[in-house]
């Protein structure tokens, strides 16, 4: 692929993987047929998120310029901010039923994506649901085949279950999901907010018996983390049972509350890293590949890590 910040590559040959901060990630991902697609996994592309703040600038127009879709976990204010979607155009966002049926409300092109359950719930039930006043709220049903693979702009993309049912937003659905990227050769798990739950090793199955490269969050935009969030050793026990190739460490060292960027002293820089010396000891096979906000990462055919700053 181009070496050009935020460009696409001419050949298509090999992943390419650019953290813009918290969530948001571009995926130039190889098409079978030759070129790559642009997929920008909970866009963030403004300077703040409601009253969250940003550290550091807003990304770069040109790293997330010409997406073919958006990828989006929840309808949580740090990932679903409605003023970053639009900047992406009419693009299709691919999401679960119910947050796609509220995109659309809100004149955006939501595509509701069958949605999976984890282990040990029943088929059509919805996980953000059970964990949160699903009884007086019930749940919407997904189609009768769940998971398909559906094309999306010359890739594959599936959703994958996730457990985030902390904090409840009254005026949005609360469904929740990761999604699986298949390129050629080369499936990324985009893995979403979610907890530590039974169904998560079935993320291998669904994608075929490998995962080339996880996107896991690993902190939040506070130095304790709520209900429904991995920490640095859960998100290694996750990279454990689903053992991806490749990890990149994401929703941590980005966002913050008016005034606590240094409260207590260093809580934002510090998840990365820890991350990665919890999967030497938890997945030592699973590879750890911490970006800063504006840097990529390259899959080169060799398996070398060629990293690229394309911002900031």
């Amino acid at each position: 692929m181009s070496g050009a910040p935020g460009g696409r590559g001419a050949d298509g040959s090999g992943l390419r993987v650019t953290w813009l901060g918290h969530s948001t990630v571009v995926l130039d991902v190889p098409r079978a047929g030759g070129g790559t697609a642009r997929l920008v996994t909970d866009p963030l592309l403004r300077r703040h998120a409601g009253l969250l703040r940003r550290r550091g600038g807003r990304p770069d127009a040109d790293a997330w310029r010409g997406a073919d879709a958006a990828l989006l976990s929840h309808l949580h204010h740090d990932h679903a901010e409605l003023g970053s979607l639009r900047l992406l155009g009419d693009v299709p966002v691919l999401t679960a039923p119910a947050n796609a049926r509220w995109l659309r409300g809100k004149g955006l092109r939501g595509v509701g994506l069958d949605l999976p359950p984890p282990a040990g719930h029943p088929p059509g039930h919805d996980v953000a649901h059970h964990a949160s006043h699903h009884a007086s709220h019930p749940a919407p049903q997904p189609a009768p085949e769940q998971g398909r693979w559906h094309d999306v702009a010359g890739v594959q993309v599936r959703l994958t279950a996730a457990v985030h049912g902390d904090r409840p937003m009254p005026h949005r659905p609360n469904a929740a999901s990761g999604h699986l990227v298949r390129g050629r050769g080369a499936t990324v798990w985009a893995v979403g907010d979610t907890e530590h739950h039974p169904g998560v090793g079935r993320v291998r199955e669904l994608a075929g018996g490998r995962v080339d490269v996880a996107l896991v969050p690993v902190s939040g935009w506070g130095p304790r983390l709520s209900g429904g969030h991995l920490g640095p050793r859960g998100a290694a026990e996750v990279c454990a049972e689903v053992r991806p190739r490749v990890a990149v460490p994401v929703h941590w060292g980005t966002l913050h509350v008016p005034g606590g960027q240094h409260v207590p002293r260093g809580w934002m820089d510090h998840a990365g890293e820890a991350f990665a010396a919890a999967c030497r000891r938890a997945a030592p096979d699973v590879r750890v590949v911490v970006l800063r906000p504006g840097g990529t990462w390259r899959d080169t055919p060799g398996g070398d890590d060629v990293l690229e700053h394309v911002f900031g």
